[in-house]
């Protein structure tokens, strides 16, 4: 027994040592397929996130290149509208005797209205010169008055106010000559909504209907910003 007894211990040891010898292969090939899995899934992971990044920069360009394309627009607005108003304090008196009325009631209101738009007293204006209108709906001076008015609307930022009476004195009167002016200020007030289709349809339409204006020149330049 004592010859025996060692002979299969060491019998039984070998044959342990060859059970653990062979699956330890399989273990390790386990643990290297997780590894590379995990490693996939991160390279997966960083990819998207990357391609998110990019994304996020792309359309931060974007918006940045809009915006300042917005800014160069409601700066020539803004150009525009210092030109008028410097105009119209040139041309005060023929801004108001280009078109002389009877009623001196109706020349006073208007005359009134005009004084407070070319003080810069908007507000004031739009409320006087919405009277007129209301007053004398027939007045040769009426067109003036709506386009007055709907500039001294965009002027205190009531862009839909501004928009809808500068529409009304166009459809009243397509041929007057502020009416492509009218359109100026439509599309302006259509960017500072954020309607860039509303305000790229009035700029071509000024460039298309009243092609020899000072308007359309302005309004092409303006299309290009757009």
């Amino acid at each position: 027994m004592s010859l025996i007894s060692p002979v299969l211990r060491r019998a039984a040891l070998a044959a342990a040592l060859s059970t653990a010898l062979g699956s330890a292969p399989a273990h390790a090939f386990a643990d290297d397929e997780a590894r590379r899995a995990i490693l996939d899934l991160r390279e997966q992971i960083r990819t998207l996130v990357e391609q998110s990044r990019q994304i996020r920069v792309q359309q931060a360009d974007q918006i940045e290149t809009l915006q300042q394309e917005v800014a160069r627009l409601r700066g020539e607005v803004e150009r525009l509208s210092h030109l008028s108003q410097r105009s119209a304090q040139s041309g005060a008196a023929a801004s108001e005797s280009s078109i002389q009325v009877a009623d001196p009631a109706e020349q006073a209101a208007y005359d009134q209205a005009m004084q407070s738009f070319r003080a810069g007293q908007y507000r004031e204006a739009s409320v006087e010169l919405t009277q007129f209108i209301q007053a004398y709906s027939q007045s040769a001076l009426v067109h003036e008055a709506r386009f007055y008015r709907g500039s001294a609307l965009y002027a205190i930022k009531d862009f839909k106010g501004s928009i809808g009476g500068l529409e009304a004195m166009i459809k009243a009167a397509p041929a007057d000559p502020r009416a492509a002016d009218a359109l100026l200020v439509i599309a302006a007030s259509q960017v500072e909504l954020n309607d860039l289709n509303g305000a790229r349809a009035s700029l071509q339409r000024i460039v298309k209907e009243y092609p020899d204006t000072h308007a359309a020149e302005t309004a092409k330049s303006r299309l290009k910003l757009l």
